[in-house]
């Protein structure tokens, strides 16, 4: 039996700011309430001064492994994850080889039990040609099915009607999307292309990938989950017009169509092209402060549901090649929380909005059992902030196996101090206790 015993702190939870201590026996939350020091736990923390908030699920990121570990394996991003305060993780299908059948699947969730420090779950992938396969998929063990409906790599764009019909029509799971019209997009292309030649300036990325790209496959995406009474969540929404899609008349867990915001894309705006590059090069792209700002808006009225990175990492060296041959996106994980602490330091979000949207409403959108609160009974997955101890990113504190962060140079105003995985101290004070303590992800469908 390990316990470990927090003092002091203040907790936010369930919309509720409030001081409390937790005492954590085996991996759950035993016991929160006053003056619990009487307590006799193995570990015990001392959380004067300090915030804790139930530990952040991430519903999408690419750790790259199996197949393309010279840019990140599930080990490297999930240390990165829990100095983040990210507790829970799930895993996108586009990695080498493309998760498109269970056995591949069944590879990452081995690979997984082995390495992760935090809990994880991965998506199936979709393909034109493997439907099957995505309808053999256990919606009590898999968090969801993941399809491309837009520019992807390898087998994974969807763009057969039938195929389409049939994944939306007969899924056993949530359905997952990156909705981005690769017609608009080539079209846009070819336009730059005449304006520029094969040197087109990463300012064209959101003009190439504009608002018609996206508003295009995600309202597609929603008239085909509607036809067919599907379970659709949309991915990365990065612009205004979009929003017109999302409801927020009815609470989360009636929802049959949601939506996920990204860090990047309530940070960055087209404005920050000029200096940060290909650095801030993802799909569907940054685009305006305009769009920025209606995105954190939905986010706070409820229109758009969750909060994810996207974190997608790739070598310094494919990054700086020229427009074309740098790929899309960037290491997030251990800067979501603290970047969306500068968004509370600068009055735009409440700390009980960024708690419900990484971590309650992520349990409650995918039914996850027994975590995404801090409750009794509830798997211990904790992290502590320390609201005003700033935080520089630099080479020197960065965990991602690529070595760079779109975000360095940046002093954030709060730091994470500890994170707890499964009832194990898995973060201390800028110290990864190399265990591997993370649990797959059991959703209660």
């Amino acid at each position: 039996m390990s316990s470990i015993l927090i003092l002091n702190g203040t907790l936010v939870n369930e919309n509720q700011i409030f001081e409390a201590d937790i005492y954590i026996e085996n991996n759950l939350i035993h016991t929160i309430g006053k003056d619990l020091q009487h307590k006799k736990a193995d570990k015990v923390i001392d959380a004067t001064g300090k915030m804790i908030i139930p530990g952040l699920i991430d519903d999408q990121v690419h750790f790259r492994q199996p197949g393309l570990t010279h840019k990140a394996e599930i080990y490297t991003e999930s240390r990165a994850a829990v100095a983040g305060g990210i507790t829970s993780f799930m895993e996108m299908p586009n990695t080498v080889p493309n998760t498109l059948t269970q056995e591949l699947l069944q590879d990452k969730y081995d690979i997984a039990a082995k390495n992760s420090i935090a809990n994880y779950s991965f998506f199936m992938g979709a393909s034109n040609d493997n439907l099957d396969e995505v309808l053999k998929t256990d919606p009590r063990n898999v968090c969801g099915v993941k399809v491309f409906m837009g520019s992807s790599t390898g087998n994974m764009l969807v763009d057969n009607q039938k195929t389409l019909e049939g994944i939306f029509a007969n899924s056993p799971t949530l359905i997952a999307t990156h909705c981005e019209s690769e017609e608009v997009i080539q079209r846009n292309i070819l336009k730059a292309k005449a304006q520029y030649g094969e040197d087109v300036p990463i300012a064209m990325h959101p003009i190439i990938r504009d608002e018609e790209a996206c508003y295009a496959s995600s309202s597609f995406a929603v008239d085909l989950a509607r036809k067919n009474g599907a379970r659709l969540h949309i991915l990365h929404i990065s612009t205004a017009k979009e929003l017109a899609l999302f409801d927020n008349h009815i609470p989360l867990k009636e929802k049959k169509i949601t939506a996920e915001a990204c860090v990047h894309h309530l940070w960055f705006s087209d404005e920050d092209y000029a200096e940060k590059g290909t650095f801030i090069k993802w799909n569907p792209a940054v685009k305006k402060s305009t769009d920025r700002d209606a995105i954190l808006q939905a986010v706070i009225e409820n229109k758009i549901d969750v909060i994810a990175t996207d974190h997608a990492p790739h070598t310094l060296e494919e990054k700086q090649n020229s427009y074309f041959s740098a790929p899309s996106g960037g290491p997030l994980v251990q800067h979501c929380l603290p970047a969306l602490l500068d968004l509370h330091h600068q009055g735009k979000i409440t700390l009980e909005k960024i708690v419900e949207k990484t971590s309650h409403a992520v349990a409650d959108l995918f039914d996850i059992e027994k975590r995404g609160y801090l409750k009794e009974g509830f798997f211990a997955d904790i992290a502590i902030f320390d609201m005003n101890s700033e935080y520089a990113v630099n080479k020197e504190n960065l965990l991602y196996k690529c070595q760079w962060s779109p975000f360095e140079g940046h002093t954030f105003k709060s730091t994470v101090s500890h994170t707890i995985v499964n009832g194990k101290l898995v973060y201390d004070k800028g110290i990864v206790q190399e265990v591997g303590t993370g649990s797959r992800l059991q959703f209660d469908r």
